[in-house]
Parts: structure tokens; C-alpha cells; sequence
């Protein structure tokens, strides 16, 4: 293949993962569907029931943290005799228990399973719940008072197997390559809940109905895609609710967002193996959705390589020499902006570095799993 074709292929393939997909969806949710409307907004007709609900909190946090995201939750407009909390303390961090001490009335601690991890902590949360609805979400997070409210509300409809919140990221701006790509990836679940259903949820702020929940593997890396996609399998829908809103705190470094994308990425490749059903189109009526938003960004980073490569191939053997002293000179003006622009410089550097980062997490999760290797979980 000559540099040319594979250039244009590599860009053509990004084109196509990143925005003919979004593209296609924008096209099918201008159908009409019935019963959607619950999605986006006020109108549901369950909207009058109000099932007991039970916030889980699995954590390995600092107590002060723990102890202010219980109170955060009890916050809620919720009705305050249909709410409660259960904190569901990692199994390899007994001792925080007691650090955590006394909670509120409504508010109790419990043990994750063995040998610890979130879904084992997550599988003995919903054990001690007593909710019809369950909501789960991590240590970090606020959420707006009707937050609660309108993602419950939405996953007790009947024909609803899990409803995800929508997350709002505090301390990253709009503009920050992050930034950038979480409303891009809000935008889209939100076409894909308009289409059929939202390929897996947010992780720190989702409900589902108590008496559809199956104990989760131990050792499972993405029970946020993991049980929306298992609950899709059987007939079920899975939704977003933009309205309902949380916030999170943090704002991940580079070292910290590579991290979180690499265990994800790694999750992916374990949920096919370990849930295979989602490789079935006979079987997966979100195939397709599944194969464009989690497998193909997959090669994201070799399609960006080879493009690179490509390109610079073909500069060598077209542009002159005076060309390329034209884009080194550009090259130097840049970098002596950079310097004398220490702002500038910084978020020239952190912005390729999330990208870079990025990118490289693609590589280390596909190395993990070919090896079969699912023990990623890092602070």
C-alpha cells in the first residue's frame, strides 16, 4: 500500500469511528419513537410513584471524604422516608470502618466481599439495600438536590433496565483536551438513548431496579458497562437523564486520567470476554452501537500512527528544502512563544500530553488483554 492510500485510509477510518458514527445516530434519533420521552425530560408517567430508594457508596476513601458524600446524599429532595445510604467500605480496607464512625440515621456501613475490589463491594451494598431503586455512585461526586429524584424516577419505568445521570466535570475546562471529549462523549450517549439504548453508564452517578440486579463477577472491572449491557441482552433499555445532575470534584492529572483509561479500556476487552453475548448481533440489539463507541476507538491510536507515518513519508519525498525551513522556522517561533509565554507553554504541554497519554492507554490495554491481565485497578 502506497503512503497516499494508507493515509487516507488511516484518516478516513478516525472520520468514520469519530464522526460518521455520531453522525448515523443523529440521523435515526430524528425518527420518532414512542415512549421516549422520559429520557429528557419531566413528562413520565411514573412520575407520581415514588419508590424507596437506596443510595450505595462503595468506597476505599479518606473517612471526611466518605462521611461528606453520605451527608451530600441524604441532601437530596428526595422524600426523606423513601431514601437511605449504604456505605459499602472495600474489603481490603477493614479498618476504615471505624474510621468513618457514626453516620446519620438513615445512613449504615457494610463490608465488601472477598478479595475486595468494587464489584465485590458493590455486590454486598445491594445486599444490605432495601430500596426498590438502587443508586450507585463514588466518593468524589455532588449531586444537584433533584438529582436523585429524576434518575430514579426514570429507571423505575417499566420498560427501563438502568438509567444514567449525567456527570459534570467541576474543575476541567470546556477547552482542555478533556474537557472537549467529555461533552462530546455526554452528546453522544445521548443520541444513543434516543436511538435505542446508552452503551454502558456513567459510573459515578446511575440507577437500576433492585429486583434486576445479578451479583457482579469478582474481579470485574466495568460494572458500568457491564450490568447496563447484560440488562440490554435481556430486552431491557438503558437511558440517560441529562437533567439529573452530578458533579464531579477532582480534576485528574494526566497520570490519573491515563490510569482511569487504561483500566476502562482493559474492562472493555474483559467484558468481551467474560459477557460474549455483546459480540452477537443476533443477540446484541445494540451491536452496532457497542462495536463503534467501545471496540473500534480501540484502534484509535494505530489508525493515528499510521497516519503520522503516512504523512510524513510523503512530506520526505515531496516538499523542497526550503519547505521544510519554513516549518522548522514555524516550529522555533512556536517554541520561543512557549517560552516566553509560561500560560501558553503550559497548556501547549498539558494538552499534548493528555492526548499523547491518551492514546497510549489504548496500547498498554490492549496488551492487558491479550495477557488476560484484569488486576489494573490504581488510585
Amino acid at each position: 500500500m502506497s503512503a497516499t492510500a494508507a493515509l487516507v485510509w488511516s484518516v478516513g477510518a478516525l472520520v468514520i469511528i469519530w464522526g460518521g458514527y455520531p453522525l448515523g445516530l443523529l440521523i435515526a434519533s430524528a425518527v420518532p419513537r414512542r415512549g421516549r420521552d422520559h429520557d429528557f425530560g419531566d413528562g413520565v408517567s411514573a412520575a407520581a410513584r415514588r419508590p424507596n430508594v437506596t443510595v450505595i457508596i462503595a468506597t476505599r476513601e479518606p473517612a471526611a471524604i466518605v462521611r461528606k458524600r453520605v451527608n451530600d446524599a441524604l441532601a437530596s429532595d428526595y422524600p426523606a422516608e423513601s431514601l437511605d445510604v449504604v456505605v459499602t467500605v472495600d474489603h481490603q480496607h477493614p479498618g476504615l470502618v471505624d474510621e468513618i464512625g457514626a453516620l446519620p440515621a438513615r445512613a449504615r456501613v457494610v463490608i465488601g466481599d472477598a478479595p475486595g475490589g468494587k464489584a465485590s463491594a458493590l455486590n454486598a451494598g445491594v445486599r444490605a439495600a432495601t430500596g426498590d431503586v438502587l443508586v450507585f455512585t463514588d466518593s468524589y461526586q455532588e449531586f444537584a438536590p433533584d438529582a436523585v429524584r429524576r434518575v430514579a424516577v426514570a429507571a423505575f419505568a417499566d420498560d427501563v433496565g438502568a438509567a444514567s445521570g449525567n456527570l459534570a466535570l467541576e474543575n476541567v475546562s470546556p477547552r482542555a483536551p478533556i474537557g472537549m471529549y467529555w461533552r462530546y462523549e455526554v452528546w453522544l450517549r445521548m443520541l444513543e438513548a434516543r436511538v435505542a439504548s446508552v452503551v454502558g453508564v456513567f459510573g459515578p452517578f446511575w440507577a437500576m431496579r433492585r429486583a434486576l440486579w445479578v451479583p457482579l463477577p469478582a474481579g470485574l472491572i466495568l460494572d458500568d458497562v457491564y450490568t447496563p449491557m447484560r440488562l440490554v441482552l435481556g430486552g431491557k433499555r438503558v437511558t440517560i437523564v441529562p437533567s439529573a445532575l452530578a458533579t464531579e470534584l477532582r480534576n485528574p492529572t494526566p497520570t490519573q486520567e491515563y490510569r482511569r483509561k487504561v483500566r476502562t479500556l482493559t474492562g472493555v476487552l474483559q467484558l468481551c470476554a467474560w459477557l460474549p453475548g455483546v459480540l452477537t448481533p443476533w443477540r446484541n440489539p445494540v451491536w452496532l452501537q457497542f462495536v463503534f463507541h467501545k471496540l473500534l476507538r480501540l484502534l484509535t491510536a494505530y489508525l493515528v500512527l499510521f497516519a503520522v507515518i503516512a504523512a510524513g513519508v510523503i512530506a520526505v519525498r515531496s516538499l523542497p528544502g526550503s519547505a521544510w525551513m519554513v516549518l522548522l522556522g514555524a516550529a522555533l517561533v512556536a517554541l520561543v512563544v512557549a517560552a516566553a509565554r509560561p500560560r501558553v507553554g503550559r497548556r501547549l504541554g498539558g494538552a499534548i500530553a493528555s492526548i499523547v497519554t491518551l492514546q497510549a492507554a489504548v496500547v498498554v490495554a490492549a496488551y492487558n488483554g491479550l495477557r488476560g491481565r484484569w488486576n489494573v485497578w490504581h488510585r
